[in-house]
């Protein structure tokens, strides 16, 4: 039993980390790395929400792709993810319409990675 964990924990500390990215639209690859992401399945809309609080960055899957949002308080991402409907709180307060929208990255300063 002991070396059987030896063994095991031996193999996870020679494992390389492997990272995950994904294609954000408008923007390319991201490495989720300094992210924390959440799967969302009390939505149809929206799959995944990843959120990196020390640059304010949102990264969110609707219907399988990627969209980001730039300088988007953590208040508000605490409100979105705690709110009864997490579709009509993305369509009224986060998303927007073309470069309007109040968290939109063309208008928002974008972090680099």
């Amino acid at each position: 039993m002991i070396r059987a964990l030896s063994v095991a924990l031996a193999f996870l500390a020679i494992t390389p980390a492997i990272s995950e990215t994904v294609d954000v639209k408008y923007r390319g690859a991201v490495d989720l790395k300094p992210f924390t992401c959440t799967d969302t399945p009390r939505s149809s809309f929206i799959q995944r929400v990843c959120y990196d609080k020390a640059e304010s960055y949102m990264l969110i899957s609707l219907r399988g792709s990627y969209y980001h949002y730039c300088e988007l308080p953590a208040a508000t991402f605490d409100a979105f993810m705690a709110a009864s409907s997490m579709g009509q709180f993305y369509n009224q307060k986060i998303k927007g319409s073309g470069s309007d929208g109040p968290y939109d990255c063309r208008t928002h300063r974008a972090p680099r990675y």
